[in-house]
C-alpha cells in the first residue's frame, strides 16, 4: 500500500493534542497529514464541550492535520465523514462487525462508546488575497480522535464506554495501534480529497448505528420515538415517524 499519510509525531505528555497541533497550525509548522499523538492527554476535548482524557498511558489520543485544499466550506461533512470512516475500518478490523459509526462521527461497539472525533476548522483568505469576507476558504482541519484500547475501568460518569481490551480480552501496543490509525484515516481522507466522496457516504450509511432501528431522541426537553434511516450528504440525521425528519448537528441528543 502506498504510504499517503505525513509524519508521526509521539508526545510524551500534552494538555490536548487538538490545541498542540492547532498552534502547529497557526505558527505555518504543520504539514497535511502529521500526526500528534499520546497516551497522556491531560485536558483533551470532545463534542458539546465535553473532556476526551486520557492520562493513564492505556489509550490513544491523536490529532491529524489536514490541509482540505479541494474541498469548500460547506463539505465540512464529507471530511467527517471520512475520518468516522477511516477510524470505524481501523477499529472494526480488531473488533469485529459489531462496531458502528454513530452520527455524527462516535465509534461504537454495540451500544458502547469506543472512540469519539473533534474536528476543529481554520478559515481564512486565500494566501496573498485581501478580500477576507468574499474569499474565505477552509484552509486547514486538525481531526482529534480518542479511542479507548487498554482501560477497563472508567469514571462512573461515562456508564457506556468500552474499551478494545474488553472487547477482545487482549493487551494492545497502543503505539503500533496509533500509527496504523494515522495511516488508514489519512488514507480515508486522501480518498475524499480525490472525489470519491460517494464511495465514503455509502460505507459511512452501511455502517451507521442503530439505521432502520426505532431509537429515542431528545429535542429540547422533548424526547420521541423515529426510525433511524440515513444521513445525508450534507450530514444531516434523516429520520421517520409520523413524518420525515431531518436533523442538523447539536440540534437532538440520543437517548440510550
Amino acid at each position: 500500500m502506498q504510504k499517503t499519510a505525513g509524519t508521526f509525531i509521539h508526545l510524551r505528555r500534552v494538555d490536548s493534542t487538538n490545541n498542540y497541533a492547532m498552534g502547529k497550525v497557526h505558527a505555518g509548522m504543520a504539514n497535511h497529514g502529521e500526526a500528534y499523538f499520546t497516551m497522556n492527554q491531560l485536558q483533551g476535548k470532545g463534542q458539546r464541550g465535553k473532556q476526551w482524557l486520557s492520562g493513564n498511558a492505556e489509550n490513544i489520543a491523536i490529532s491529524m492535520v489536514i490541509a482540505p485544499s479541494l474541498l469548500s466550506i460547506n463539505e465540512q461533512f464529507a471530511l467527517s465523514a471520512a475520518v468516522a470512516v477511516g477510524t470505524h475500518r481501523f477499529f472494526s478490523g480488531y473488533a469485529g462487525d459489531e462496531t458502528s459509526i454513530k452520527w455524527p462521527n462516535d465509534i461504537y461497539w454495540r451500544d458502547r462508546k469506543a472512540a469519539g472525533i473533534l474536528i476543529e476548522n481554520l478559515i481564512g483568505q486565500p494566501d496573498g488575497d485581501k478580500n477576507y469576507h468574499e474569499q474565505s476558504v477552509w484552509k486547514y482541519a486538525v481531526a482529534g480522535i480518542g479511542i479507548n484500547i487498554n482501560q477497563v475501568q472508567f469514571d462512573k460518569s461515562l456508564s457506556n464506554a468500552v474499551s478494545l481490551k474488553q472487547i477482545t480480552g487482549r493487551q494492545f501496543d497502543c503505539i503500533a495501534l496509533a500509527k496504523e490509525l494515522h495511516q488508514t484515516v489519512m488514507d480515508t481522507v486522501n480518498e475524499v480529497l480525490s472525489g470519491k466522496f460517494t464511495a465514503i457516504h455509502s460505507y459511512y450509511n452501511d455502517h451507521l448505528y442503530k439505521k432502520n432501528t426505532s431509537v429515542i431522541l431528545r429535542k429540547n426537553t422533548i424526547e420521541f420515538e423515529t426510525l433511524i434511516q440515513s444521513v445525508s450528504t450534507n450530514g444531516q440525521l434523516l429520520t421517520t415517524d409520523l413524518i420525515d425528519n431531518q436533523f442538523n448537528f447539536g440540534e437532538i441528543e440520543w437517548v440510550i
